[in-house]
């Protein structure tokens, strides 16, 4: 049987493990890295580009011309100078066509880190049902690799809630063997009852309310918005083509 197995933040990924063996990875940052990827590319973006750090999403930005990108970044949760922060909302007037070179503290190292996996998906509450879908065909000898962003080496309460979420809509399609990380997080969100009250209660959930990100919370809050899935692909974020016919 297919297992699922759960790291807590982005410090607990070893990318030699990952390489080593069948897995297939499930990157969240529901707190706003995988939903704002989400978010762009259902509002039209060609791809999104997750990059380490700031110095090379702008080394990226100098290969295109102006018109073609959308340089979006955060730092610690506080704006980097140059960079649109990386609200889906924001985002969302500007990236139709483009280029999304997105920098963030967790979440896009998160991916970056998960890269050497069999397949990366991108995943967040707006698309788990999508996502969980795509993974049906999964293999029994596969690992299912469920990974929180984190914040900053700790736990982040949004993410641990989105991967039960995910996990949830797994399970009500096939079977799994789940490790006990998996378990506490599915038991976790089967405990919950409103996402957007959840989410809110976290810890990057009370910045983003002080800061006046409501809309942005409501998004990252919302489940099954969307079908799309989304893949890393030679590191870059492209929507998987056809849900009907993708390998896993």
């Amino acid at each position: 049987m297919a297992k699922i197995h759960l790291l807590m933040k982005k410090e607990d990924i070893k990318e030699e493990k990952i390489a080593d063996g069948n897995k297939v990875a499930v990157v969240l940052d529901v707190l706003l890295a995988t939903t704002t990827i989400v978010s762009a590319l259902r509002d039209g973006a060609k791809e999104v580009i997750p990059v380490l750090h700031s110095n090379e999403a702008m080394k990226l930005a100098n290969g295109y011309e102006q018109d073609e990108y959308v340089l979006a970044g955060e730092l610690d949760a506080q704006p980097i100078d140059g960079f649109v922060y990386p609200s889906p909302t924001l985002i969302r007037e500007s990236i139709n066509g483009k280029t999304l070179i997105l920098s963030t503290t967790n979440g896009t190292v998160a991916l970056r880190k998960s890269a050497l996996a069999n397949k990366v998906y991108i995943a967040s509450l707006l698309n788990n049902p999508a996502i969980a879908s795509a993974l049906q065909p999964v293999q029994e000898d596969q690992t299912v690799l469920v990974i929180c962003s984190g914040n900053s080496g700790e736990t982040s309460l949004e993410d641990f809630f989105g991967a039960g979420h995910f996990i949830d809509c797994l399970l009500k399609q096939r079977e799994f063997e789940l490790t006990d990380a998996a378990k506490t997080a599915l038991y976790f969100y089967r405990g919950q009852e409103d996402s957007y009250e959840t989410l809110l209660d976290s810890y990057v959930g009370n910045l983003l309310d002080k800061h006046h990100h409501h809309d942005d919370l409501k998004l990252a809050a919302s489940k099954g918005l969307t079908s799309i899935v989304p893949v890393l692909r030679e590191g870059k974020v492209v929507i998987e083509p056809s849900i009907s016919s993708k390998s896993v």
